[in-house]
């Protein structure tokens, strides 16, 4: 009794300690984005007399939030979209042909590369995407489709192994080719992990500033984080107006997780339980 007594205030204690961390990041942004350069030099921590709601419409002026805000969230879309209809496809592919070894070599090839940090093959990429013209949005949109593979396929392959190989069969033996088979058979049944990798995907090309700033030429084409850059200046930052813009851009991720977080975490364990 004494144990699981003592067991509960543990868990209890921890939680705590975890909410704090989580939500101490999200007071000081609140309290920064609501002051003036004065009133931050004076006290980061106390939450300030008068409230400074002007912050977020100079912010909204100096990012171009609306065109930055669109651009972002046409990049974000598209490559969601595009992610999960290939990647799935590709995962389906592989995971159905494993113990060939041509299937097993790329499996393990993609898996492997997600231990590569982008560090290492940042300035090889960037030579490539400029040889073949890729340093517009399309472009971009094609590496996060491509560079969002190895976590994709690990995801997607752990589910689809408990798929039954009986529905492709019945699929072949009525007629179906491979892609119908998949399309129209496979990818209802994938609904819980397609959940889980377009949020996981939404999230990173969402919050993504390296991949914008080394591929992204045209300032017309600028997301939301470059242009959030603004606000760093040679000796200076102005940190209410860059706070002010950060918790514009965090909004929509906030209400999107909050209505998708059970997903998330379904499929996840989902997939990696059965990889």
């Amino acid at each position: 009794m004494k144990n699981k007594k003592n067991n509960t205030v543990l868990t209890v204690v921890l939680f705590a300690l975890a909410a704090v961390t989580i939500l101490f990041p999200l007071y000081i942004t609140v309290v920064i984005a609501l002051k003036t350069p004065e009133q931050i030099a004076q006290s980061v921590l106390a939450f300030p007399n008068k409230l400074h709601f002007e912050n977020f419409l100079t912010a909204i002026e100096k990012t171009n939030f609306f065109v930055t805000f669109r651009n972002t969230l046409i990049i974000t879309v598209v490559s969601v979209a595009g992610t999960i209809v290939t990647n799935s496809f590709m995962a389906f592919a592989i995971t159905r042909n494993r113990g060939k070894k041509l299937y097993d070599f790329i499996y393990y090839f993609l898996i492997s590369a997600m231990f590569i940090p982008f560090n290492i093959i940042m300035l090889p990429l960037v030579k490539q995407v400029s040889f073949f013209h890729m340093d517009n949005v399309p472009g971009l949109i094609i590496l996060y489709i491509v560079m969002g593979l190895p976590m994709n396929i690990f995801l997607y392959s752990g589910y689809v192994k408990s798929i039954p190989t009986a529905l492709d069969e019945a699929a072949t033996i009525d007629g179906a080719n491979t892609f119908q088979m998949f399309y129209k058979v496979i990818f209802p049944t994938l609904k819980p992990m397609n959940a889980t990798v377009a949020i996981l995907t939404f999230l990173w090309c969402w919050n993504d500033f390296t991949m914008p700033l080394v591929i992204i030429s045209d300032q017309k084409n600028q997301t939301l984080q470059l242009a959030q850059y603004v606000f760093k200046g040679e000796f200076a930052t102005d940190y209410s107006l860059a706070f002010a813009s950060y918790l514009l851009a965090l909004l929509p991720i906030v209400i999107f997780y909050l209505f998708a977080q059970k997903q998330v975490i379904s499929g996840v364990t989902n997939g990696a339980v059965k990889a």
